[in-house]
């Protein structure tokens, strides 16, 4: 089972040269795939407009998304607690959230991300990056359009 990051989907909605979607279907095989919520919402947030809300909402609905406990909520800010109390920093609890699923629910994060490193620092969980053929260099708070 994999967890998909937003940065990830980003890169690939992005990616003219279909780069991206190659690495990442060799990567994924016939696994299966998840997204979260926070993916959702942080993809629609960065539409255009109405058409591209549209395509990309479309899109969302056919995915598959994995739903936190209630333990994750509680595990993912102690992540964050922890971090902090270490002197490491990471740009948003979301991160956090997202690594703490990929944990409990023995998934590999697939990610671009470098916040998802620092927290395996912390704590130990199956993560991989597609950095090497990332198409721009994402941050949680772009606001360009995605497609």
């Amino acid at each position: 089972m994999m967890l998909i990051d937003t940065s990830v989907l980003i890169s690939m909605f992005r990616d003219q040269t279909g780069r991206v979607a190659e690495r990442l279907s060799a990567l994924v095989g016939d696994g299966d795939l998840y997204l979260t919520r926070f993916t959702q919402m942080e993809l629609l947030q960065g539409c255009r407009d109405e058409a591209e809300w549209l395509r990309l909402d479309s899109y969302l609905e056919g995915q598959t998304y994995i739903e936190a406990t209630d333990l994750t909520w509680a595990e993912a800010a102690r992540i964050y607690f922890d971090l902090r109390r270490k002197g490491l920093r990471v740009r948003s609890v979301i991160d956090c959230y997202i690594a703490q699923l990929a944990l409990e629910n023995q998934m590999t994060l697939i990610h671009n991300d470098r916040d998802f490193e620092v927290i395996a620092k912390l704590r130990r969980y199956r993560q991989t990056t597609l950095d090497t053929v990332r198409s721009t260099d994402f941050h949680e708070n772009d606001q360009d359009a995605i497609l």
